[in-house]
């Protein structure tokens, strides 16, 4: 391919900015150079990126930024003047990047089989470290860009080979987990101690160069797959292809970890190990009938801190191996800080005002309906969480699903305006679920909930509901993009939700705020953060939210503030300002003020099917030995749980890498950036309708 050259902006810092610069991609060595402008061109490029190995990311922020991550850790942050530009360099930057990264992996001789020990210097006249001295780490792992004589092939590597990379490997991770027990072992105060900054630091590169090294290991077992791929019977299975080296003891202070043998586990585990073989699942969607769902008895209060302050030097640990606006995606958290529940379940819990949701369409006019729409989206929030304390959901695997459903009386959803809440004590709503028993199905309205995992990287959750009498549905999808801030972790909610009203022919776009955990070396606490706006194209009327984070100095904490108006006159018709998890202060146009306490809002319990009735991938029983080893205390049983489901996933992962299997989600369809539920009650109304119409 010829090279290409042009001028880009290139961010330098944050005192000089954005800055023109002549680039050149230099397609035959796999450089992307750049000069202060095309004149200098003949002169020595004032920057020099190697692409091989590197990642070329367009940016969230626009649609003209984009980013090149060399190998080396070296990144340039690119401006391109239009969308088509940034295409075109990320485009050719990409084929670029995988030509010369799989030249490395092509033209690298085999590894030969030879066997060392990894020992600590402080025993290097031990047998076990006296090798060859081609036996050094560069020419183990070297890689160059030379190439081969002409007509000469690369041998394909031998199962045994990667067996021996696989020994040493775990010689490796013992000696990194003797690390880690030697520092840890040092006491908490004195000259020397295990909170050392330094010796953090130092246990910090230790797990990332292991995680390295890891990843290595794995582009290996994949690149002779690929080479084996084409001489193999179809069927043939490669026994020596196991999972990723897992690194022991992650997360506890360098203790030993023992996994005993496959025979030794719980039957949990094997369970757990088993349920996702691809050939014995159907991916036909499931009808779930509500019938058979009983309410939920299920609390899970996440106020306990116990955990927290014991784990404290884990949480340090942590600490020392991320860097400021890291991606967490990819990053393995302690299971002593997740909830008891899955993210998709948490969405569910957003909906525990289904007499709020029904409410918005009995309004009488666009302006109500956009008003009610608008309570109910900042009552949705405060339920959403349980508890005060910063817990983090399981991180949903993907094809794993939740459904679940809420019954309410009829005459609990106000039609008329001002009605909309009702602020039953816990002794009403325990005597309201009772009356409930006896009703027949024409005394209620039903909301059916599904969700389910629709990607793992990056991770998308699509998640509908729907009530058939009132003719209305939500569909949402949100891509949860986490990064570490300092002393807190920022989440956005990359995603739309829309909400439509089929007897009204009106369709909302809604989008969902950023979270944030701070304080987490202390108290963790859950704020939410920036603008989300909801629409409605037909009637005209919009809704501009802004969820305010505490500043530094004073301020209020969960202060929320907006406005409903119609865009034709730009008339503010609604403003609404308080906290999302307290008292929320509505003054509507004709000067009337309504107060909302949520914490005394009354709340449906959501209805799910009994354990033994789910499926192997609905969350409840996919999680059930994750969240009784939680409710316990036993973060080890809970965590070893946890990773046994996480290495499934992972394998399933590697095998559709593999044979080139795309994966098939049960529920939701791709549409353009987005994704739909596969059956949207908007299908189902309007081909009854025209059924209607032909028989007339």
């Amino acid at each position: 391919m010829e090279n290409i050259y042009g001028y880009l902006m290139k961010y330098t810092n944050l005192v000089t900015g954005w800055q023109y610069r002549f680039f050149v991609l230099n397609n035959d060595a796999g450089l992307l150079e750049y000069f202060v402008n095309e004149q200098s061109r003949h002169l020595k490029p004032r920057g020099t990126l190697q692409l091989a190995g590197a990642v070329i990311s367009p940016s969230d922020e626009d649609s003209h930024t984009f980013t090149v991550n060399a190998a080396s850790g070296e990144q340039y942050k690119l401006r391109a003047t239009d969308a088509k530009e940034r295409q075109h360099w990320v485009s050719r930057l990409q084929i670029c990047t995988q030509h010369h990264t799989e030249a490395i992996g092509k033209n690298n001789p085999p590894l030969k089989s030879r066997s060392f020990s990894l020992a600590s210097q402080g025993s290097a006249n031990s047998p076990g470290v006296q090798r060859r001295p081609s036996q050094n780490a560069v020419s183990f792992f070297s890689v160059g860009h030379h190439r081969l004589p002409a007509g000469k092939r690369v041998p394909i590597m031998q199962p045994d080979h990667l067996v021996d990379v696989r020994e040493m490997m775990s010689q490796a991770e013992g000696q990194q987990r003797d690390l880690i027990r030697s520092i840890e072992c040092l006491p908490v105060s004195g000259h020397l101690t295990s909170l050392d900054q330094d010796l953090l630091m130092l246990k910090a590169t230790s797990m990332a160069t292991m995680n390295c090294l890891n990843d290595c290991f794995h582009i290996l077992q994949l690149q002779h797959a690929s080479q084996q791929k084409g001489s193999l019977p179809a069927g043939t299975a490669i026994s020596w292809l196991d999972p990723k080296i897992s690194l022991a003891n992650h997360f506890k202070n360098g203790a030993a970890q023992n996994f005993p043998a496959e025979v030794n586990k719980p039957a949990s585990v094997r369970e757990e190990q088993s349920i996702a073989e691809p050939c014995q699942l159907t991916r036909e969607p499931e009808e779930v009938n509500p019938d058979e769902e009983l309410e939920d008895i299920c609390d899970d209060k996440e106020d306990d801190l116990g955990a927290v302050e014991e784990q404290r030097s884990v949480i340090l640990h942590l600490l020392s191996q991320l860097k400021l606006g890291m991606d967490l995606t990819r990053v393995v958290l302690p299971t002593f800080i997740l909830e008891k529940r899955s993210l998709l379940e948490m969405y569910a819990d957003f909906m525990s005002h289904p007499d709020l949701f029904i409410a918005i369409t009995n309004g009488t006019t666009p302006e109500e309906r956009m008003i009610r729409f608008v309570e109910y989206y900042l009552t949705s929030f405060h339920e959403g969480r349980k508890g005060a304390i910063a817990k983090k959901p399981y991180n949903p695997i993907i094809g794993e699903t939740f459904h679940c459903s809420w019954r309410m009386p009829k005459s609990d959803v106000a039609t008329d305006a001002g009605s909309n809440f009702s602020a039953h004590s816990s002794s009403e709503q325990v005597t309201l679920s009772k009356d409930r028993e006896g009703q027949t199905e024409l005394d209620y309205y039903t909301v059916k909930f599904v969700a389910e995992q629709v990607s793992h990287h990056p991770p998308v959750s699509g998640f509908y509901a729907e009530c058939v009498e009132r003719k209305m549905c939500v569909n949402a999808h949100v891509w949860t993009k986490s990064k570490f801030l300092g002393m807190s972790i920022g989440v956005t909610m990359i995603g739309e939700g829309l909400l439509s009203l089929l007897e009204h022919g009106e369709e909302y776009t809604f989008s969902l705020p950023c979270a944030y955990a701070r304080s987490i070396l202390t108290v963790p606490w859950v704020e939410l953060g920036g603008k989300v706006n909801i629409n409605c194209a037909k009637t005209g009327y919009s809704a501009s939210i802004n969820f305010h984070t505490k500043p530094f100095y004073g301020g209020k904490l969960h202060r929320v503030t907006g406005e409903v108006k119609q865009n034709m006159t730009n008339t503010v018709v609604c403003r609404v300002q308080g906290e999302w998890n307290s008292v929320l202060e509505f003054t509507y146009s004709n000067g009337e003020t309504k107060y909302v306490d949520l914490t005394k809002l009354s709340v449906t319990r959501k209805r799910v099917r009994p354990l033994e009735k789910q499926g192997p991938f609905e969350s409840r029983r996919l999680w059930q030995h994750v969240t009784e080893s939680l409710r316990d205390g036993d973060i080890d049983k809970a965590t070893e749980h946890k990773r046994a489901l996480e290495e499934q996933q992972r394998n399933e992962e590697r095998l559709r890498a593999e044979t080139e299997t795309p994966w098939c989600t049960k529920y939701f369809l791709k549409d353009g950036d987005g994704w739909v539920y596969h059956k949207p009650l908007w299908k189902t109304v309007s081909t009854v309708q025209t059924q209607q119409t032909d028989t007339n």
